[in-house]
Protein backbone atom coordinates (compact mmCIF):
# COMPACT_ATOMS: atom_id res chain seq x y z
CA UNK A 1 0.00 0.00 0.00
CA UNK A 2 1.06 3.93 -0.40
CA UNK A 3 2.35 6.06 2.30
CA UNK A 4 0.32 8.79 2.03
CA UNK A 5 -2.53 7.90 4.67
CA UNK A 6 0.74 7.33 7.18
CA UNK A 7 1.90 10.26 6.31
CA UNK A 8 -1.45 12.60 6.68
CA UNK A 9 -2.30 10.69 9.83
CA UNK A 10 1.18 11.07 11.27
CA UNK A 11 0.87 14.92 10.59
CA UNK A 12 -2.43 14.99 12.20
CA UNK A 13 -1.57 13.66 15.60
CA UNK A 14 1.66 15.51 15.56
CA UNK A 15 0.02 18.60 15.02
CA UNK A 16 -2.73 17.84 17.64
CA UNK A 17 0.18 17.07 20.08
CA UNK A 18 1.71 20.15 19.67
CA UNK A 19 -1.51 21.93 20.24
CA UNK A 20 -2.37 20.24 23.43
CA UNK A 21 1.02 21.01 24.80
CA UNK A 22 0.25 24.91 24.18
CA UNK A 23 -2.95 24.54 25.19
CA UNK A 24 -1.38 23.24 28.55
CA UNK A 25 0.33 26.40 29.14
CA UNK A 26 -1.87 28.66 32.02
CA UNK A 27 -1.12 32.62 32.15
CA UNK A 28 0.11 33.63 35.36
CA UNK A 29 -1.74 34.09 38.64
CA UNK A 30 -0.80 38.19 38.26
CA UNK A 31 0.11 40.74 36.15
CA UNK A 32 3.25 41.64 36.43
CA UNK A 33 6.95 40.03 35.75
CA UNK A 34 7.97 38.01 38.59
CA UNK A 35 4.68 36.49 38.43
CA UNK A 36 5.61 35.47 34.59
CA UNK A 37 9.00 34.28 35.90
CA UNK A 38 7.24 32.03 38.21
CA UNK A 39 6.50 30.14 35.20
CA UNK A 40 9.73 29.32 33.78
CA UNK A 41 9.66 25.48 34.89
CA UNK A 42 6.71 25.03 32.44
CA UNK A 43 7.69 27.34 29.82
CA UNK A 44 11.16 25.74 30.06
CA UNK A 45 9.59 22.49 29.73
CA UNK A 46 7.18 23.21 27.22
CA UNK A 47 10.28 24.55 24.79
CA UNK A 48 12.27 21.39 25.28
CA UNK A 49 9.18 19.16 24.59
CA UNK A 50 8.27 21.51 21.22
CA UNK A 51 11.63 21.34 19.83
CA UNK A 52 11.56 17.34 20.83
CA UNK A 53 8.74 16.68 18.48
CA UNK A 54 9.79 18.74 16.09
CA UNK A 55 12.58 16.91 16.15
CA UNK A 56 10.88 13.44 15.73
CA UNK A 57 7.78 15.17 12.85
CA UNK A 58 10.65 16.31 10.69
CA UNK A 59 12.37 12.75 11.05
CA UNK A 60 9.93 10.75 10.61
CA UNK A 61 8.83 13.13 7.37
CA UNK A 62 12.20 12.64 5.65
CA UNK A 63 12.09 8.53 6.84
CA UNK A 64 9.10 8.35 4.87
CA UNK A 65 10.38 10.69 1.73
CA UNK A 66 12.61 7.72 1.30
CA UNK A 67 10.27 4.80 1.64
CA UNK A 68 7.45 3.53 -1.14
CA UNK A 69 5.01 1.79 0.64
CA UNK A 70 3.84 0.57 3.76
CA UNK A 71 2.22 -2.66 5.12
CA UNK A 72 0.00 -3.47 8.07
CA UNK A 73 2.94 -3.75 10.56
CA UNK A 74 4.21 -0.38 9.52
CA UNK A 75 1.10 1.31 10.15
CA UNK A 76 0.71 -0.36 14.10
CA UNK A 77 4.27 0.20 14.27
CA UNK A 78 3.63 3.96 13.43
CA UNK A 79 1.21 4.51 15.71
CA UNK A 80 3.24 2.48 18.68
CA UNK A 81 5.58 5.32 17.67
CA UNK A 82 2.83 7.77 17.79
CA UNK A 83 1.24 6.16 21.08
CA UNK A 84 4.41 7.28 22.82
CA UNK A 85 4.62 10.51 21.17
CA UNK A 86 0.87 11.33 22.47
CA UNK A 87 2.20 11.43 26.45
CA UNK A 88 4.43 14.02 25.38
CA UNK A 89 1.77 16.99 26.69
CA UNK A 90 1.33 14.91 29.88
CA UNK A 91 5.23 14.24 30.84
CA UNK A 92 5.69 17.61 29.59
CA UNK A 93 3.00 18.71 32.16
CA UNK A 94 4.43 16.58 35.20
CA UNK A 95 8.16 17.82 34.87
CA UNK A 96 7.42 21.29 34.43
CA UNK A 97 4.41 21.88 37.10
CA UNK A 98 6.39 19.83 39.27
CA UNK A 99 9.51 22.04 38.84
CA UNK A 100 11.91 19.23 37.58
CA UNK A 101 11.60 17.51 40.28
CA UNK A 102 13.62 13.64 39.68
CA UNK A 103 9.99 12.19 39.07
CA UNK A 104 8.92 14.60 36.70
CA UNK A 105 12.78 14.59 34.76
CA UNK A 106 12.75 10.79 35.24
CA UNK A 107 9.02 10.53 33.49
CA UNK A 108 9.59 12.52 30.55
CA UNK A 109 13.31 10.87 30.38
CA UNK A 110 11.31 7.38 29.84
CA UNK A 111 8.62 8.64 27.31
CA UNK A 112 11.79 10.06 24.68
CA UNK A 113 13.41 6.68 25.80
CA UNK A 114 10.08 4.90 24.61
CA UNK A 115 9.46 7.41 21.42
CA UNK A 116 12.77 6.78 20.62
CA UNK A 117 13.03 2.93 20.99
CA UNK A 118 9.60 3.11 18.85
CA UNK A 119 11.00 5.23 16.22
CA UNK A 120 14.43 2.24 15.55
CA UNK A 121 11.45 -0.33 15.46
CA UNK A 122 9.48 1.44 13.40
CA UNK A 123 13.35 2.45 11.27
CA UNK A 124 14.07 -1.82 11.10
CA UNK A 125 10.73 -2.76 9.89
CA UNK A 126 11.10 0.03 6.96
CA UNK A 127 14.51 -1.55 6.34
CA UNK A 128 12.96 -5.07 6.33
CA UNK A 129 9.83 -4.23 3.95
CA UNK A 130 12.38 -2.58 1.67
CA UNK A 131 15.40 -4.53 2.13
CA UNK A 132 18.91 -4.05 2.83
CA UNK A 133 20.32 -2.77 -0.68
CA UNK A 134 16.84 -0.29 -0.47
CA UNK A 135 17.59 3.61 -1.16
CA UNK A 136 16.15 3.63 2.81
CA UNK A 137 18.78 1.10 4.13
CA UNK A 138 21.48 2.78 2.26
CA UNK A 139 19.64 6.08 3.57
CA UNK A 140 19.36 5.21 7.03
CA UNK A 141 22.96 3.31 7.52
CA UNK A 142 23.77 1.90 10.96
CA UNK A 143 21.71 4.87 12.43
CA UNK A 144 24.45 5.70 15.13
CA UNK A 145 22.57 8.82 15.56
CA UNK A 146 19.36 7.06 16.49
CA UNK A 147 20.75 4.59 18.72
CA UNK A 148 23.00 7.69 20.81
CA UNK A 149 19.74 9.09 20.99
CA UNK A 150 18.24 6.13 23.27
CA UNK A 151 21.23 5.38 25.02
CA UNK A 152 21.48 9.06 25.80
CA UNK A 153 17.53 8.87 27.23
CA UNK A 154 18.43 5.64 29.04
CA UNK A 155 21.16 7.36 30.95
CA UNK A 156 19.49 10.55 31.16
CA UNK A 157 16.29 8.46 33.27
CA UNK A 158 19.02 7.19 35.35
CA UNK A 159 20.69 10.49 36.20
CA UNK A 160 17.70 12.34 37.07
CA UNK A 161 17.41 10.23 40.35
CA UNK A 162 20.67 11.04 41.18
CA UNK A 163 20.10 14.98 39.92
CA UNK A 164 17.35 15.78 37.51
CA UNK A 165 19.61 18.61 36.59
CA UNK A 166 21.76 16.20 34.81
CA UNK A 167 18.82 14.29 33.86
CA UNK A 168 17.99 17.47 32.25
CA UNK A 169 21.03 18.47 30.86
CA UNK A 170 21.42 14.95 29.11
CA UNK A 171 18.25 15.30 27.65
CA UNK A 172 19.05 18.67 26.32
CA UNK A 173 22.16 17.68 24.62
CA UNK A 174 20.52 14.83 22.87
CA UNK A 175 18.31 17.46 21.84
CA UNK A 176 21.24 19.91 20.76
CA UNK A 177 23.30 16.77 19.03
CA UNK A 178 19.79 16.68 16.68
CA UNK A 179 20.10 20.46 15.68
CA UNK A 180 23.27 18.97 13.86
CA UNK A 181 21.97 18.53 10.41
CA UNK A 182 21.52 14.75 9.55
CA UNK A 183 22.14 14.52 5.64
CA UNK A 184 21.04 10.86 5.87
CA UNK A 185 17.86 11.19 3.73
CA UNK A 186 18.39 14.72 1.80
CA UNK A 187 18.55 13.82 -1.74
CA UNK A 188 21.47 14.54 -3.83
CA UNK A 189 20.81 17.52 -6.70
CA UNK A 190 20.83 16.18 -9.77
Amino acid sequence: MGKGRIEAFSDGVIAIIITIMVLELRPPEGEDWSAILKLWPVFLSYVLSFVNVGICWSNHHHMLSRVTRVDGRILWLNLHLLFWLSLMPFATAVMGEGAFSRFGVALYGADLFLCSAAYSLLVRAFRALHGPESDFAHAIGRDVKGAASALGYAAGFGLSFLSPALGLAVYAGVTAMWFIPDRRFVRPSA
